[in-house]
């Protein structure tokens, strides 16, 4: 455990014990800051340590704090209504532009401390069961929270992979990390996520190719004097919001000081084609799963009869694989009858 003075003003010292512990302090550009273990509401050392970290660092100091915590009549906040639904009109990027904005109307959370602990190893249903709670508390969130929070209210959108992006930027000697959730959807890249600077979460859909939406981000970090060094990209996470699978946060790791463009493009698109193939098995595996079974369907038994095809995991496994099914077969028959040959293969569901 350390003891460190903390300078406070030019009247006042508070000293305050730092757990060494990496499980306690994180860091995020550049700064450390505190996770809160112990829920919500936040119990009282949690309280107490996080305005004393505000007035550290804080210009005003503790006069500040003070001035808060004395006033009896502090003004309401208004409260951003969370896009959970959407009619089926609305396009995907307005969805996302809606999403972003509720994101945003929840403001970055400046206080030092986290507020909803994210453990990155946690099952997508545990994190899931965190989203609802930041939407349910409202408070403001972290770069990492908003990655959970964006695939908790993109859920059940079909054609839209979601994947992990992350970053390490290097300004005046110290280390900065940052995460955003990318998109991809009808051939377009995006992103959505919380930053302190506009251009470093929202991406709109409007990239041919992960290496193009990656180059943005360095584009922008250029803008703030940011130096970035590595990449960090995950593959597509599941919609199933009940499932135990843990995040792949970092299926593909770039070190851009040791990496040509020509190399970095590479990298990217290759493991974006193998990102985009492996959640369309994903979800044909899911479609296998949700397939009523053969002998409980009434229309099956009737094509079982007619002499039609019943395999609905045959057809939907030749549709991913580019084949054709409606291939010239010979014509079945029943009895001294021909079935007619315009009905084809169908799937009893």
């Amino acid at each position: 455990m350390i003891r460190q003075k903390l300078s406070l003003d030019k009247h006042q010292t508070v000293t305050t014990n730092i757990n060494s512990d990496k499980d306690d302090v994180h860091e995020e550009n550049g700064a450390l800051f505190w996770i809160n273990r112990s829920g919500i509401p936040l119990d009282k050392p949690t309280w107490e340590r996080m305005w004393e970290h505000v007035a550290r660092v804080h210009p005003e100091g503790v006069a500040m704090t003070k001035k808060i915590r004395n006033q009896k009549d502090l003004p309401e906040i208004a409260v951003p209504q969370a896009p959970l639904t959407f009619p089926s009109t609305v396009p995907i990027p307005e969805r996302l532009q809606r999403i972003q904005k509720y994101m945003s109307g929840l403001e970055y959370n400046h206080t030092g401390t986290q507020f909803f602990e994210i453990r990155r190893i946690r099952p997508v249903a545990g994190l899931m069961e965190c989203a609802k709670e930041m939407i349910r508390e409202a408070l403001p969130i972290k770069c990492l929270e908003a990655v959970i929070l964006g695939i908790y209210l993109t859920n059940g959108m079909l054609g839209l992979e979601r994947f992990p992006i992350s970053f390490k930027t290097i300004f005046s000697g110290t280390a900065h990390h940052h995460v955003v959730l990318g998109v991809y959807y009808g051939g377009r890249y995006g992103a959505i996520g919380m930053s302190r600077r506009d251009d470093l979460m929202y991406k709109t859909l409007t990239f041919k190719s992960l290496s193009d939406l990656v180059f943005d981000f360095e584009r922008s970090y250029k803008n703030y004097w940011h130096d970035l060094v590595r990449i960090k990209v995950g593959m597509a996470v599941s919609h199933d919001q009940h499932s135990y699978e843990v995040i792949n946060w970092k299926a593909l790791a770039l070190n851009l000081r040791h990496m040509h463009r020509k190399e970095l493009t590479r990298d990217l698109e290759v493991h974006s084609r193998y990102m985009r193939a492996k959640a369309q098995s994903l979800l044909l595996n899911t479609y296998v799963k949700n397939v009523t079974p053969v002998h409980e369907s009434s229309s099956a038994k009737e094509n079982l009869k007619y002499g039609r095809s019943v395999s609905p995991i045959r057809v939907a496994r030749s549709k991913s694989l580019g084949v054709e099914t409606n291939v010239k077969r010979p014509t079945p028959c029943i009895g001294d009858k021909l079935v007619d040959k315009d009905l084809g293969y169908q799937i009893g569901i």
